[in-house]
């Protein structure tokens, strides 16, 4: 892991082959910390997942620097709209000439057209994306856990799926990757603050997303995660479905 900014603390951390976690651990008066993190697909076609809120535009782009240099940047991609997943995402239009924002097509209509200052590419649920090395597919997943427009990229060659508020866990002192528990701490935060949607299709939605067999869960909020993916998703599922 490689610190690039000492005074916040962001750091980077390679999760799965050429997919880069950018962490930034942020301390809450009184109620211990909590963190938030990109994710960067490096390669011939270079993709971020969220942006970060606009105040850590900064620190985000000194951290992909570390990485790769930012302006060859193609895609800035989110789950839904919301302030940590695109609230910079016109800056980082700015930083990177070439980039597009790119995200579900009810996003591309409802919001991301009118938002960004250029036009979206819009995926339809189940499209592809080829990246160079890597290869993305889009995947709805409206109100999961939150939020209309919501849906996940996997990516096929690593199994890593970018699962955004799922499993989040509070805390700004944690390890990069665990194949320790997260439910129990993700519930734990989930059941305080009652952040997820409560739908009739919440099971089937997880096991889509389970039906990916992913290898690495690359969570906006706290570790990502490496090992049975399935498992996890559909143990979430018994969770949520009580």
């Amino acid at each position: 892991m490689a610190v690039t900014n000492t005074q916040s603390g962001t750091n980077v951390h390679e999760v799965a082959e050429g997919i880069y976690r950018i962490n930034t651990p942020v301390a809450i008066p009184g109620a211990g910390g909590f963190s938030f993190n990109q994710y960067l697909i490096a390669g011939d076609e270079p993709l971020i997942f969220h942006t970060g809120p606009r105040g850590m535009f900064p620190l985000v782009r000194e951290a992909v620097a570390s990485v790769m240099p930012v302006e060859k940047l193609r895609y800035v991609a989110f789950s839904h709209v919301e302030a940590d997943e695109c609230g910079s995402l016109n800056e980082w239009l700015a930083a990177a000439p070439q980039a597009l924002p790119l995200c579900g097509t009810v996003a591309a209509m409802v919001s991301i057209a009118d938002l960004a200052d250029r036009p979206p590419r819009a995926l339809a649920d189940g499209e592809t994306l080829a990246l160079g090395k890597h290869t993305v597919r889009w995947l709805d997943a409206p109100h999961l856990p939150h939020g209309w427009e919501c849906g996940y990229l996997v990516e096929d060659s690593t199994r890593t799926l970018l699962c955004g508020d799922l499993f989040t866990q509070g805390g700004a002192d944690l390890p990069a990757v665990t194949e320790s528990d997260i439910l129990g701490p993700s519930e734990a935060f989930r059941q305080a603050m009652d952040y997820f949607s409560h739908t009739k299709h919440t099971g089937q939605l997880l096991e889509k997303l389970a039906s990916t067999e992913p290898a690495t869960l690359a969570c906006m909020h706290g570790s990502a995660w490496h090992g049975d993916g399935a498992g996890l998703l559909r143990a979430l599922a018994g969770e949520w479905t009580r």
